[in-house]
């Protein structure tokens, strides 16, 4: 019953807080919110929840061929099945030595949370090892991993008899954030290179090569960053003209900006480049970097800026040398929480490594475009036969070096496409972390499918439609799925498009779940429609998996428009368009002058609820007008004061795209406040009857138990009807207490009761040991030889 109490109370404040909430357009919600109890009981999510003595799977590593996820963690190696994360999993245990964890905790470091090896780098090496390196307890070490040419060969095994140093590969402090990239056997890393975490850099590694490093201790190379990622992407046909780019986030420079700020970075370099002859040796010398603007333009020409970049995905498209690039966004504003992503063109970012420098100039020093005299060939560009024609970076001339040296920042920054992001989150208790783009071929075109981790542990999956071109995107929110058992930042994402997969790391552990569920959206072809998921559509049978390739004329699909009445009109079974296979029917009893909640949520957050109501014995139809007493909510019907009139037919439908589907039909029947009080007194006579068999049961538990079951019955009766909030109640408090106090008083009586038939029970017990002892010491006494 209390439960029952709190539904009601909630139910009540809810209408009357949220009166016109149905009446809202919800643009900006998922159309379909699944928990982690539904996920895991629909079958679309497989979980690792852990080790007890690891944490930390932050670090993946996708293998397609050998079908498998490789991820780094605290002190391990983890090796799972791709298909399956929860069988044939393998694992390498890696801590530090016992004396590099002494030396930790000596330095004042937490030996749970620092002094262990988190795994900050896991790369393919050759065909048959990874490259892994760690933190070693503010010691980082590298290390080979032998996994075996296939699948099949089943090896998993550390090499740690080639152990390596991993200072400029991976950082001292496993709460410091690492981007690497390992291409031809040369290693490139965004990390700190220093036990105090102050010395950043970007370091290449590994090869026949010399270490190459940025600028030391200059914050107009680096200015404390964060690394994000690192990608390769071509510049021309020439492999000679590679470079490598490095997306980070740091301090604006002095002069930037008013105060301490965050700017969101994208850094270049070249792939051949090998340092200076006399001039920045052993460092880079086409190092260039500009800033990445994601913000919403607003009024008196202030925009909303975005700068605490998390998280980089680059799609890939025909001409590999154009991807397009998709960033996530925080923000660093201490006066309001938001996400967003944008997207950008590898067009717009040449554009701005090809524009003016930054250069410091006036009487207030205040950053300015460079006007002067830029040397040639141009700071920045790569040594080849396309430009310039020089074989190496050591050839250059020394005014190209000296540029190169004290001009690393771009002046104008990398506008996103349409100038603003393509989506946009400021109204709900969650950031985003993470993101992978997957591009899905439906019957209208090609669409970009996101997939976006929060701080809370949920994915929310997006869809990108393009209203004619790309700067017209539409962003329809599919789905949000709870992926972890409890809220935890997702810190990793990889996605399978052979496996059709998506793998997700935390903290916690690792999880696993298909990238379409078609099934969830309904069984009827309008619910498929309504979806506007591209990986699904209406076969003839049933909601399932969309392919290109199947030629099915009854294949149903409209993922730019959703428009059902278009797409499924034309079926001849009208009863899958109406929706009338999920109808479901109802009869409610409501009582005279008391208040009744009719229940009723469409399975999209997307739909509208619209109700309507048929008299009884009348055929017509009529729209229900909320006032005063008929309050209408996102849950469903609330009646303050039941009428006779009101019985009667309910019908509630979900409106959506402009498509009406009923989804409940509800028969009311008011009984009249007057026979109700009959009702009442009959029972409570029974109730005093019933009473009164039990005091006459002479303590019998067997009548005494049968007379408690038929009452209780007709407690529970009177409960329920006094719950729709009977007109001799003042309140639903009130009824509240009654209950409240009738069941503390049945428990104390209970209570008692047992208490004197174990006291009864007891005495009764010592009677009979009493007695036996009298007639055992009469027996004995009987016995005894006279004597003489």
């Amino acid at each position: 019953m209390d439960y029952l109490c709190r539904i009601l109370l909630l139910l009540t404040a809810n209408a009357l807080l949220g009166r016109t909430s149905a009446q809202q357009v919800k643009s900006n919600v998922p159309r379909l919110k699944l928990s982690y109890k539904e996920m895991l009981e629909s079958n679309n999510l497989l979980t690792f929840n852990g080790m007890s003595n690891s944490s930390s799977y932050h670090t993946f590593l996708l293998d397609e061929e050998r079908g498998r996820l490789f991820v780094g963690a605290k002190d391990h190696i983890l090796s799972f099945d791709l298909t399956d994360i929860s069988l044939n999993n393998q694992l390498i245990t890696w801590p530090p030595t016992p004396s590099r964890r002494d030396e930790c905790k000596w330095a004042g470091k937490d030996l749970q949370k620092e002094c262990a090896n988190f795994v900050k780098v896991l790369h393919p090496y050759n065909s048959t090892h990874l490259y892994t390196c760690g933190t070693g307890a503010f010691h980082p070490v590298c290390a080979y991993v032998e996994v075996g040419k296939r699948a099949e060969d089943n090896v998993f095994h550390l090499e740690s008899s080639q152990m390596e140093n991993g200072r400029g590969k991976s950082p001292y402090d496993p709460k410091l954030l690492t981007a690497s990239l390992l291409i031809d056997g040369e290693l490139y890393a965004g990390t700190s290179a220093d036990f105090m975490g102050r010395d950043f850099a970007i370091f290449r590694t590994l090869g026949e090569h010399h270490p190459i490093r940025t600028e030391q201790h200059d914050s107009r190379w680096l200015n404390d960053p964060r690394f994000v990622s690192v990608h390769l992407i071509p510049e021309s046909d020439n492999p000679e003209d590679d470079k490598i780019y490095l997306f980070f986030r740091e301090n604006a420079i002095d002069g930037e900006h008013a105060g301490k700020a965050t700017h969101a970075r994208i850094g270049q370099l070249c792939k051949n480049d090998f340092g200076g002859h006399r001039s920045l040796v052993n460092k880079w010398t086409t190092f260039l970097k500009a800033r990445l603007v994601c913000s919403v333009p607003g009024f008196n020409g202030i925009d909303t800026h975005f700068d605490e970049l998390q998280d980089v995905f680059l799609m890939s498209s025909k001409d590999p040398k154009n991807p397009v690039i998709y960033a996530v966004f925080t923000t660093s504003s201490n006066i309001f929480k938001g996400s967003a992503v944008c997207m950008y063109n590898m067009a717009d970012v040449r554009r701005v490594f090809l524009g003016p420098y930054a250069h410091r100039d006036g009487p207030n020093y205040q950053w300015v475009p460079f006007l002067g005299r830029v040397p040639y060939p141009r700071p920045g560009t790569c040594p080849s036969k396309t430009f310039g024609g020089f074989d190496s970076t050591k050839d250059l001339p020394d005014d190209v070096i000296t540029f190169a040296r004290s001009h690393p920042a771009m002046y104008n920054p990398v506008y996103p496409i349409n100038n603003r992001p393509i989506i946009i989150k400021t109204d709900v208790d969650y950031q985003f972390t993470q993101l992978v783009v997957d591009r899905v071929e439906a019957e209208d075109g090609q669409y970009d499918v996101m997939f976006i981790g929060t701080d809370i542990g949920t994915v929310l999956k997006v869809v990108s439609i393009p209203r004619g071109t790309w700067h017209d995107l539409e962003e329809v929110l599919l789905e949000e799925m709870t992926v972890f058992r409890e809220p935890t930042v997702i810190t990793a994402m990889e996605l399978s498009t052979k496996q059709q997969t998506l793998y997700l790391g935390s903290s916690a552990g690792v999880s696993q779940m298909p990238l379409h569920r078609c099934d969830v959206y309904g069984k009827a072809c309008a619910e498929c429609c309504l979806a506007r998921d591209p990986y699904c559509a209406w076969d003839g049978n049933q909601c399932s998996r969309y392919f290109p390739t199947a030629k099915r004329r009854t294949r149903r699909q409209d993922i730019r428009n959703g428009d059902p009445l278009t797409q499924c009109s034309d079926l001849q079974h009208e009863d899958e368009l109406q929706g009338r296979s999920v109808l479901l029917d109802k009869t409610v009893y409501g009582v005279e002058n008391s208040s009744t909640f009719l229940e009723c949520s469409p399975k999209s957050q997307r739909a509208l609820t619209y109700w309507q109501y048929q008299r009884q014995g009348e055929d017509r139809k009529q729209e229900i007008k909320w006032d005063e007493r008929i309050l209408a909510t996102d849950q469903g019907l609330l009646i303050r004061s039941l009428q006779p009139r009101d019985s009667g037919i309910f019908y509630c439908h979900a409106v959506e795209h402009g498509f009406m589907q009923t989804l409940l039909r509800l028969t009311l029947q008011v009984i009249a406040a007057d026979h109700l009080d009959d009702l009442l007194h009959r029972e409570s006579s029974a109730h005093g009857a019933a009473a009164g068999e039990s005091g006459h049961s002479g303590g019998n538990p067997l009548v005494s138990g049968s007379s408690s079951s038929s009452t209780n019955q007709k407690v529970w009766y009177r409960d329920f009807l006094s719950l729709i909030n009977h007109p001799n109640l003042n309140s639903v408090d009130d009824f509240c207490e009654q209950v409240w106090k009738r069941e503390r008083k049945q428990r104390r009586q209970k209570a008692h009761m047992m208490q004197a038939s174990q006291q009864h029970a007891n005495k009764w017990k010592l009677m009979q040991e009493n007695k036996k002892g009298r007639n055992r010491r009469t027996h004995e006494q009987q016995r005894a030889p006279r004597s003489v």
